[in-house]
């Protein structure tokens, strides 16, 4: 698989998002390993998860725990793939809460790292910023996490460029990634991608395909994906994943899974040559 920067490391140019596997009514954990372990197979090195996506505050922690025993019966270790992880969003029942403050995100972390079973944490990102809590002092918490040696690289989640900006100033090269929503459905956080790939930063575009209610029918809702995806032969999913690509070298889109054939299917947006005619259609649908 084509590789990208991700800090210091390198990784496949498409990862695996784990959320889909956890947040179900129902979710059938064989059938996650297997897609975990089918991704393994093909060439994915980065798998993205969060402390927080779970059923519920009862099940808080169930995706990196499952993350974890998957890699763990297939025998890959932190040399073989960078497991990204994220803390700052709390569960009360099934609510989501945010807490950014640097206590809770250290206790977070070391949550994190109990269950995830490793020494240091790959990539640990701050989910997303709490309002009650001051910017600054919560990419604090996050810089001392990475002096403490607790986590190896940094990243921040759904920032705007102001606070890209700021963590790139507190962080410093310890800043490697930034994960905002970006799709064909919602194309607002460009401005964030232009700025990661002007500071060399990695942006990891979470939902890429419209998330998990929508993904199915992306070609139903935007004709031009659908279309050059008939052309080619291929699948508008895997259209919309090499659309991304294109757009920087910087990007690493992380699909969600939780099949063999749909995390399959995204790796193989890798190969998918599109025309400048093309992208330029896609861009304007």
């Amino acid at each position: 698989m084509e590789q990208r920067r991700l800090g210091d490391r390198t990784v496949g140019a498409i990862g695996l998002g784990g959320m889909p596997m956890s947040v179900r009514e129902e979710n059938d954990e064989a059938l996650a390993v297997r897609t975990i372990h089918a991704a393994l197979d093909a060439g994915v090195t980065l798998i993205d998860t969060a402390d927080a996506y779970s059923l519920s505050e009862e099940e808080f922690g169930h995706n990196e725990e499952l993350i974890a025993r998957a890699l763990r019966e297939y025998g890959a270790g932190a040399d073989d793939v960078v497991v990204a992880t994220k803390g700052g969003h709390t569960r009360s029942g099934t609510e989501w809460h945010l807490d950014g403050r640097p206590e809770y995100l250290r206790q977070a972390c070391e949550g994190s790292l109990q269950r995830l079973g490793v020494e240091a944490i790959g990539l640990y990102q701050h989910h997303r910023p709490d309002p009650e809590v001051d910017y600054a002092e919560t990419l604090g918490g996050l810089k001392a996490l990475l002096d403490d040696g607790l986590i190896l690289r940094a990243g921040i989640s759904n920032a705007d460029p102001d606070q890209i900006r700021l963590a790139h100033e507190v962080l410093g090269e310890g800043l490697v990634a930034v994960q905002n929503e970006f799709s064909p459905r919602f194309r607002t956080s460009q401005a964030e991608l232009d700025l990661c790939d002007e500071l060399g930063i990695a942006f990891l575009p979470w939902s890429p395909l419209g998330g998990m209610g929508s993904a199915a029918d992306l070609g139903d809702r935007f004709a031009p994906f659908a279309e050059v995806a008939a052309a080619h032969d291929v699948s508008p999913q895997r259209v919309a994943l090499a659309w991304e690509l294109a757009k920087s070298p910087v990007v690493i889109p992380i699909p969600g899974a939780s099949r063999v054939e749909s995390v399959l299917d995204s790796v193989a947006a890798t190969q998918l040559r599109l025309s400048t005619d093309e992208l330029a259609r896609l861009d304007a649908s």
